[in-house]
């Protein structure tokens, strides 16, 4: 029975060893021996190797670390809250508390690629903003500290301050391998919205240039966030960005923007044409510099009255005479309600696009006062959170890059706006969205309302906004059936013992390694570090039965069967086998813990009786 991914040995996917590998595919013949022969690589790269001292690119003081950093595996994983959560069986939604570099490497493989669409409003780096501070040598460990969950005297909370010296380099570094990592997540036809302001816009399309090329820029947006501006400032800014890119411009699917009611309204049908509503378009074609196209200068002739009508002089009509002519005879040009006006064209409802081109200038949705006159309707005071988004400009940015079906991922998702935004928008039509959150549980200032309202964490604040939203739409919804639920996942060290060797004092430490699984641990607690090692959803299905006397799980209909119990017997493995027929997967993982067994001689013979039944994979952890 093989050990279950021991070349990891606890840690989250290498993407360095991936990328190797496929280095390998492409250009075998570069490597010796096992490594990378960079000259042979340079010289199959021929021309397009870029060899001078002195050329344009983007870099600053740890961008090489930052760029390792995001290569680096995780040692932690995800521990499952059942408590926390809102319809923990059934739901969809994830919300994990964490530091969001670990989370995002833990995800790699369970959701990669299957992003449609990424809204993150990070820190703008303002000179007040929590850092997140990224330890090379120990993430999980510093996460640990970080948070309160070690020891007080490892928290540290600070600012950056432009006095620092490394005002922009601290943001960089902090930015750069988050967004790296999420673009794994993202579709091919995936996109990412960034929320930024002036203070590191810059900075920000140039990292996101660099992660997902130039080529994949979609667009920069205005967000007019205020009526007037602040008069602390000579120039007082009204306005916030965001910055759009895509996975792939060539594969770019995102949704036209909903014609509002007014613009709707100005389709009439005054004559009641079969096509329905219509609303008069120019038939003039302009013609630079006075030039005109013979076979499209001809008088239109009204039917009804004879009045001749001929283009302007600096223009020609749309259509040839023919056309137009074909037009006249369907009703589809107008001569004004008098019947002596100029000829129009009817530009019906029914042959226009579903929806209308996005503009870059978003001055139709909510300020940003917003965003905290929704706080204050949820929990009853003003300044819970500090400058939330409103809901109003993530919807329309959900409008525009995700369909009914899709997941989207924020993960500085600070007091869960879009979490909110995805549960009223399918309400509102019936759709299917899903979203994961996640968030540092960075602590509230003692000072703040929020610590004052009992709330420890950002967290703690963003968990309770997403139970109360649900709340609320049960209420007055009490028919909907939609997705009303969240699982909650904490961000922690492995579940696997680590292995360090006390030479004085060996008994004890073999004694502490009988059983390679952490003594705080519960079954579910590894449950779902097995779903992330194999690359599995953390929402999928799963029944519990109870076989022999041992739980036994039931991931995916049977895709995937684990059973963590002690002193199991041949009764529950061949419970086990008869699975394979029940639920008659493709392929049938099975998972044991590697001292689960009533003896050696169970373990052997579970791997001869389930592979009778077709079960070719078994591991043990």
């Amino acid at each position: 029975m093989q050990k279950l991914d021991p070349k990891t040995d606890g840690r989250s996917v290498d993407i360095v060893a991936e990328n190797i590998d496929k280095l390998k595919t492409l250009f075998p013949e570069v490597f010796t021996e096992g490594e990378i022969d960079f000259d042979a690589l340079k010289e199959t790269l021929g021309e397009y190797i870029d060899g001078r001292d002195e050329r344009y690119s983007f870099t600053w003081n740890g961008k090489s670390k930052a760029r390792w950093l995001a290569q680096t595996p995780s040692t932690g994983t995800l521990r499952p809250c059942p408590e926390e959560s809102v319809n923990w069986d059934t739901t969809q939604n994830l919300f994990i508390e964490g530091d969001n570099l670990e989370v995002l490497k833990l995800l790699q493989k369970s959701y990669y690629k299957k992003v449609k669409m990424i809204y993150i409003d990070p820190p703008y780096n303002t000179g007040n903003d929590f850092i997140y501070p990224d330890d090379f040598r120990d993430s999980i460990k510093n996460y640990l500290e970080l948070t309160g969950q070690v020891d007080n005297e490892g928290r540290k909370i600070s600012t950056n301050s432009e006095t620092s010296g490394r005002y922009h380099t601290d943001w960089l570094n902090m930015m750069y391998p988050r967004v790296k990592l999420a673009r794994n997540l993202l579709r091919d036809d995936g996109v990412i919205f960034i929320s930024i302001d002036d203070n590191e816009v810059v900075n920000l399309r140039k990292i996101c240039d660099e992660v997902f090329g130039e080529e994949n820029f979609v667009a920069e947006i205005v967000w007019k966030k205020r009526s007037t501006p602040p008069n602390d400032k000579i120039i007082g800014a009204q306005h916030e960005y965001l910055t759009v890119y895509c996975k792939n411009a060539d594969l770019l699917n995102i949704n036209l923007r909903s014609r509002t009611k007014d613009q709707i309204a100005r389709y009439k049908n005054p004559d009641n044409h079969p096509k329905g509503p219509w609303t008069p378009g120019d038939l003039m074609a302009n013609v630079k510099g006075g030039r005109y196209v013979e076979s499209l200068y001809f008088p239109i002739v009204n039917p009804r009255t004879g009045q001749e009508h001929f283009p302007s002089s600096n223009g020609n009509w749309r259509f040839n005479k023919e056309k137009i002519d074909e037009l006249i005879k369907k009703n589809e040009i107008y001569f004004g309600e008098d019947d002596h006006g100029r000829p129009k064209l009817k530009r019906f409802l029914c042959d226009v696009k579903e929806g209308i081109t996005w503009t870059t200038l978003w001055d139709f949705v909510p300020f940003n006062t917003s965003g905290s006159l929704e706080m204050a309707s949820i929990f009853g005071n003003l300044t819970t959170f500090e400058n939330p988004k409103p809901t109003g400009l993530i919807i329309e940015a959900v409008k525009m890059g995700l369909k009914n079906d899709d997941i989207i991922l924020d993960f500085f998702s600070g007091s869960c706006s879009t979490a909110h935004s995805i549960l009223n928008l399918n309400k509102e039509d019936n759709g299917n969205r899903k979203f994961i959150m996640v968030q540092l549980p960075e602590p509230c200032d003692e000072k703040s309302e929020a610590f004052k309202a009992g709330y420890k964490t950002i967290a703690e604040i963003g968990k309770d906004r997403i139970r109360r939203v649900i709340t609320k739409i049960r209420e007055e919804n009490p028919v909907y059936q939609g997705d009303l639920g969240f699982k909650v996942f904490k961000l922690d060290s492995t579940n696997i013992k680590p292995w360090d060797v006390n030479f004085n004092n060996l008994e004890r430490t073999l004694d502490y390694y009988i059983s390679n699984i952490k003594d705080s641990r519960s079954e579910h607690d590894i449950l779902y570090e097995i779903l992330l090692k194999y690359g599995l959803e953390l929402t999928l299905p799963i029944e519990e039965r109870t076989i022999a006397g041992k739980t036994v799980f039931v991931i995916g209909y049977g895709a995937l069967v684990i059973c963590l119990a002690d002193d199991i017997t041949l009764e529950t493995v061949k419970g086990i086998a008869g699975l394979k027929k029940e639920f008659q997967p493709e392929i049938m993982r099975v998972v044991f813990k590697d001292t689960g067994f009533k003896n050696d001689v169970v373990k052997t013979n579970a791997v001869q009786i389930l592979k009778l039944a077709g079960i070719e994979d078994v591991k043990s952890l």
